[in-house]
């Protein structure tokens, strides 16, 4: 018999899901070709969890973060247009904060047909042109309204997202 849970006042519930939806509604687009599945957007530290999709080639704008990201590659395989490594399936990825990238899926990464990365993210991303110059960004709440938008769009609902804010 499992025991009751003291759920104490002010502490948020847990979040237990299947990471990899079997409904193609939860993938929010992000790009062409690109994709992003919410796992946790928490509105106290900025930082959100998520499955990063890109089908096919596809490439994720050349950004910057102000503090450290992690992923873990579950499918597939990307690289950053700026090293010479790749990420394969099973490749854990520490990305330092102010390190200027560009992920890519393409040929040179091994040609997936589809990849998916677990990411957790510290903060922004912030969009960057070829002389580093901001031009644009994302952070917590614009993937929260991104989610809004989609959501309601596709018949989940807008407060489908609730569930993954924190």
């Amino acid at each position: 018999m499992m025991q009751p849970i003291l759920q104490l006042p002010g502490i948020q519930p847990e979040i237990a899901v299947t990471a990899i939806p079997d409904d193609e509604r939860v993938w929010v687009p992000q790009a062409e070709n690109v994709w992003f599945r919410p796992l946790l957007l928490n509105t106290v530290t900025g930082g959100w969890c998520n499955l990063l999709r890109v089908r096919k080639s596809g490439v994720l704008s050349r950004h910057i973060h102000p503090s450290i990201v992690v992923g873990y590659v579950i499918r597939g395989s990307w690289r950053y247009l700026e090293h010479d490594w790749v990420a394969r399936e099973g490749s854990f990825v520490f990305e330092p904060p102010g390190e200027i990238h560009t992920l890519v899926v393409d040929e040179a990464s091994g040609g997936a047909t589809e990849m998916i990365t677990f990411f957790n993210i510290s903060g922004a991303m912030v969009y960057v042109d070829a002389q580093g110059q901001p031009t644009g960004y994302e952070d917590v709440f614009t993937k929260i309204e991104m989610c809004r938008r989609h959501y309601a769009a596709n018949g989940l609902g807008a407060d489908y997202i609730d569930q993954f804010v924190r």
